[in-house]
């Protein structure tokens, strides 16, 4: 498939690669050697929010960073619903598809509960977590996700999300505390959401917080199948939706577990502090075993 011509190729310079699994077309990143490094982002972002890390770790690392369906240059079959269960099984036929082994999860926002529940199914390819602001377990008990989840997730925010690109425009920009993303690189957060339609992808998400509590039910069991290994917690000061109760319970379940302070960012973490982020991985990976 050819590169959309709204991306920018000095900001995103990165080999496109494809591939078909559960009947979505797959784009994804893989630059550098070393053991895998299986990158999964959130909502509304795409493999792009990793580019700078990617370049600051592909010389240790083989770098893969995907498009979940509906999100960067990745499509979704028709009847695709876009909940967090569906982009798991996708992701999870995507590490058997390369044949992942060795690997170290690199998470964020949504990425972390579907990133969790791919790797409890397949424990065995995954010996290492870097864990940035994310979840994987019901979130219910949160009065802030809970009207977070049901705003955003009902009819208002639905308006705002599909006719006025509301989280590109406004979530973005005010989850970003230190950098404040130029125009060029708010472009390519729009570059997948020309329409109404298309934005139904970043709608799911927010309903699903509570929506899909049985779910994530299921993915915080499977935590105790991958609690003995190695995890770096990376954590910024400044997001409004996952604070010190969140990176609490991290560290509670990897007892192996380095926490890496973001002084300064907010919630899009490879936007404000992609180069502590480099700087935490190089050191933890070069840590003696």
């Amino acid at each position: 498939m050819e590169r959309p011509d709204w991306i920018d190729s000095e900001l995103y310079p990165f080999e496109d690669h494809w591939a078909d699994l559960e009947g979505s077309g797959v784009h994804y990143v893989d630059e550098g050697t070393g053991p895998p490094l299986l990158m999964l982002h959130g909502n509304p972002t795409w493999s792009f929010t990793w580019r700078d890390v990617i370049k600051g770790v592909r010389d240790r690392y083989r770098c893969i960073a995907i498009d979940l369906p509906g999100f960067g240059l990745s499509t979704a079959p028709s009847g695709y619903g876009f909940k967090p269960s569906e982009h798991a099984t996708v992701v999870e036929a995507f590490v058997k598809h390369l044949d992942l082994r060795d690997a170290t999860l690199l998470v964020q926002d949504w990425g972390g509960p579907i990133g969790f529940a791919v790797a409890a199914h397949e424990p065995e390819r995954f010996t290492a977590f870097a864990i940035g602001n994310t979840w994987a377990w019901p979130m219910t008990g949160n009065v802030g996700a809970r009207i977070f989840s049901a705003f955003l997730g009902g009819p208002i925010g639905g308006y705002l999300i599909k006719r006025r690109n509301f989280f590109v425009e406004k979530i973005i920009p005010g989850g970003t505390k230190k950098v404040g993303p130029d125009e060029q690189v708010m472009d390519q957060y729009r570059g997948p959401f020309p329409t109404p339609e298309s934005r139904v992808p970043v709608h799911v998400f927010p309903r699903a917080i509570i929506g899909e509590t049985p779910w994530l039910k299921e993915v915080a069991r499977g935590l105790a199948s991958l609690d003995d290994r190695p995890a770096l917690i990376m954590w910024p000061t400044r997001d409004q939706a996952f604070g010190t109760r969140e990176r609490e319970r991290w560290e509670s379940t990897f007892a192996d577990h380095r926490t890496v302070t973001l002084d300064g960012a907010g919630h899009y973490i490879g936007e404000d502090a992609p180069h502590e982020i480099v700087a935490a991985l190089t050191g933890w990976s070069s840590r003696p075993v």
